[in-house]
């Protein structure tokens, strides 16, 4: 989730206090594009390092609105069939290649892994994305890792944003071996609370809440939150706080030394290893 824009949530919140003046709606559906940002961007050199993953389509009928959804992916597998299956969930802003570097990595940790977009991202369905329709299209992703090798275990991996969508899917979602959250936070009320704005009384009129701290006690799996120390767009105390919220003892938390929002995960990639064969009892 990027987090520097606060002129823009400071105008949502004297919207807000002045009494929405644009109409709830429309106010709902500024938020939504303000959390998400949603787009066909790629970050950096993600289109290169996509390459040699497979796309893949999941296609499916919106349980909320009867509407069809088709949600664009990369698998990446492994040789061993039976090998721990891993849904990648990204955060805000930029489309799943702008990730294929966290996707290798897990990759190497001996995950066969499927990173998903979001509707409203890259050539997924292109409706303006929200807390529901991101976690019911996580949903639709978990279930296509099910289907194609049931015997394997499924872990989820969410980062930023990502992160709060994956703590719902695994307070709801059958077959969770283990979660694992990078840079994350634990609702976006808080992190709007971190912020030169942040005095202002949003709160309250915050529609795309993403709750994790209330949720993530409903997570039966072992849990895995990793934060970088220099990380400026979400503070590490949130990282800090949501681990404490998640219900013990089957859980670690992990400060990156030196690990910014972007580069936490190859900074930390020794720390990973090391805490996935701790906790998870995986090689």
């Amino acid at each position: 989730m990027r987090v520097g824009r606060a002129a823009r949530w400071a105008l949502a919140g004297l919207l807000a206090v002045s009494g929405l003046v644009s109409g709830c709606a429309a106010f709902d559906e500024q938020q939504r594009r303000w959390v998400f940002q949603p787009g066909q961007r790629t970050w950096a050199r993600g289109a290169s390092e996509a390459q040699g993953m497979q796309d893949v389509w999941i296609e499916f009928t919106s349980r909320a609105e009867g509407s069809p959804v088709r949600l664009h992916g990369l698998w990446a597998p492994q040789d061993d069939p039976a090998a721990p299956r891993l849904l990648y969930l990204h955060g805000a802003r930029w489309d799943v290649r702008s990730s294929s570097g966290r996707i290798r990595r897990m990759h190497e940790l001996g995950f066969a892994v499927l990173a998903i977009d979001y509707r409203g991202f890259g050539e997924s369905t292109a409706e303006l994305p929200s807390e529901t329709r991101s976690v019911e299209d996580a949903r639709a992703a978990w279930d296509w890792l099910g289907a194609r090798q049931p015997e394997a275990k499924r872990f989820i991996f969410g980062h930023s944003l990502g992160g709060a969508i994956a703590v719902q899917l695994a307070a709801d979602a059958d077959g969770v071996a283990g979660l694992m959250l990078e840079g994350t936070f634990t609702s976006v009320p808080d992190v709007f609370r971190t912020m030169e704005w942040g005095w202002l009384p949003v709160g309250p009129f915050i529609t795309q809440r993403f709750d994790s701290a209330g949720r993530i006690a409903e997570v039966k799996a072992p849990v895995l939150v990793v934060h970088g120390s220099e990380d400026r767009l979400i503070k590490p105390e949130l990282g800090r706080a949501l681990y404490e919220r998640a219900p013990g003892p089957n859980k670690r938390f992990i400060l990156v030394e030196g690990g910014s929002h972007h580069s936490t995960n190859a900074v930390g990639q020794a720390a990973y290893r090391e805490a996935v064969a701790e906790l998870f009892g995986l090689p």
